[in-house]
């Protein structure tokens, strides 16, 4: 079983203590919300750099230059 670390902030003293079954179940949903929020943001940051790098094309295409349009974005 997994085990945390408890240290008494009055004496200094440490103690290794294994976990309860409901704190190892609470560390897995908590690992598990966090995996899910990491990837909703990674998604969020995609979508965003592959909306720019389309917005750019579009306006290379129209003609302008990196130096215009990096001044239109700046």
């Amino acid at each position: 079983m997994p085990t945390k670390l408890v240290i008494n902030c009055s004496t200094g003293e440490r103690a290794e203590v294994e976990m309860t079954a409901e704190e190892v179940a609470q560390q897995e949903a908590d690992a598990s919300a966090f995996a899910e929020q990491e990837a909703a943001r990674q998604a969020e940051l995609d979508a965003t750099a592959a909306t720019k790098a389309s917005a750019q094309a579009k306006l290379r295409a129209l003609g302008l230059s990196d130096a215009e349009i990096e001044a239109l974005v700046g």
